[in-house]
């Protein structure tokens, strides 16, 4: 019997053509040592190609919701600038529509 250095692990008879996919639990299997580093080193291999892929998933969303966010605080911004401008051109406004006396 063959067992495959891979997570999901393929038992192969001898002289098979076709293999079946087992899982196989270590602590019920009586395998070697050479078997269980190389099933290892195969699950560390898929843990790092997985991880790169999370990692780089992670800072995409990182990155469109930290736009997102600035956004909104950019927007805010404006429109409070907008708020303030208007005010004064509607004190200016109520100014100018004020009859003129000797104390304006």
């Amino acid at each position: 019997m063959i067992v495959s250095p891979r997570p999901h692990l393929m038992r192969c008879n001898s002289g098979a053509e076709t293999c079946e996919t087992t899982r196989i639990d270590r602590t019920k299997e009586n395998l070697s040592q050479t078997q269980l580093y190389s099933m290892r080193q195969a699950e560390l291999k898929l843990w790092k190609k997985r991880t790169e892929k999370l990692r780089t998933r992670n800072a995409l969303v990182g990155v469109v919701l930290g736009a997102l966010v600035l956004g909104i605080y950019g927007y805010t911004f404006h429109s409070i600038a907008q708020e303030f401008v208007m005010d004064e051109m509607d004190e200016e406004a109520k100014r100018a529509r004020l009859p003129k006396t000797g104390v304006n």
